[in-house]
């Protein structure tokens, strides 16, 4: 099969496509063939350091789209030929970039009909990234002021719709070109973070996408016992004695595979409360040109790589 590696540390030059073994599926695991796999901050933060996968060579990506192919024993849920999405294995290497993984039943679900590869490719890691944080973590209720942080970015478009489909009122961050897109996600009030006289206040929760510098900036319009959740890299320790001091809670979050909460995100695709936006997509030979831009910040939703 083909597959996307790279044998050092370095920028998207490292990464070449080269014919490697097809994997053969374990017990209660099966065979995906890719069809379609989504692009995260993490594959190009592993591509340069080790983050979670150690030093090279490895094979990113662990947003996977595409088609059992086989069905390893005792696994169950799925037969040959059923179209899935998940994001197995993760902080763990699941070769994503590939035309084939294998992996746990229990970390794929059935795609929805009304999702292309493509668009699913997108759904797994920022889907439940954004699902954990606002339902497991901060159990976003209805009539909630909630500030998403990075809005219009892959997790943060998905925390958005998320966060209306449980009747909350949002706030999302962006620069101004990009506010229609959040309107048309459903938030409420647009917020410029380039405006340094722009402020939120009386939240219950502010989804920090960006990091401590943001957080820290937003944190001050938080209600007392409300909640800050810091995704990348956690809550820095700045946050968190700002926020003892003006009694917020803080929680870190890292994302992990959830049968149940991609059937949750599934559930909300099929009701017609959730989209996924591919802003681009690359062929698998193009996945240098694709970090290029990914890196760049400035995207809205999701960069995929076509595999089929």
């Amino acid at each position: 099969m083909r597959a996307v590696t790279q044998d050092e540390f370095g920028g998207p030059e490292v990464l070449r496509v080269v014919e490697t073994e097809l994997p053969s599926p374990g017990a209660t695991e099966v065979l995906v063939r890719v069809h379609a796999a989504g692009i995260n901050p993490v594959d190009w933060k592993s591509r340069v350091q080790e983050v979670f996968l150690g030093a090279p060579p490895f094979i990113l990506g662990w947003d996977v789209s595409g088609v059992v192919e086989e069905v390893g024993f005792g696994a169950t849920g799925f037969e040959v030929g059923d179209e899935v999405l998940g994001m197995p294995w993760f902080p763990r290497q699941a070769g994503a970039y590939a035309e084939y993984v294998t992996a746990p039943s229990r970390q794929f679900v059935r795609k929805p009909s009304g999702l292309s590869h493509v668009e699913a490719a997108g759904l797994p890691l920022a889907g439940l990234t954004a699902w954990q944080g606002l339902v497991d973590v901060a159990n976003v209720q209805a009539g909630q002021r909630v500030l998403v942080d990075a809005a219009a970015g892959g997790v943060g478009h998905l925390a958005v719709q998320i966060a209306k489909a449980r009747g909350a009122y949002v706030l999302g961050t962006a620069s101004a070109p990009k506010h229609d897109f959040l309107r048309s996600l459903g938030v409420d009030e647009p917020i410029d973070y380039h405006d340094k006289n722009a402020t939120a206040t009386d939240l219950d929760l502010v989804y920090g996408l960006v990091g401590e510098q943001s957080d820290l900036r937003w944190l001050t319009g938080i209600r007392k016992g409300g909640l800050l959740i810091g995704v990348p890299g956690g809550v820095a320790e700045s946050v968190g004695a700002k926020a003892d001091e003006l009694g917020v809670r803080t929680a870190p979050q890292l994302v992990e595979p959830d049968q149940v909460g991609l059937l949750g995100l599934t559930a909300l695709v099929d009701a017609g409360h959730l989209r996924v936006h591919v802003e681009q997509t690359f062929p698998l030979e193009e996945v240098g040109k694709a970090h290029e831009l990914g890196e760049t910040g400035r995207l809205a939703g999701k960069l995929v790589l076509t595999v089929v």
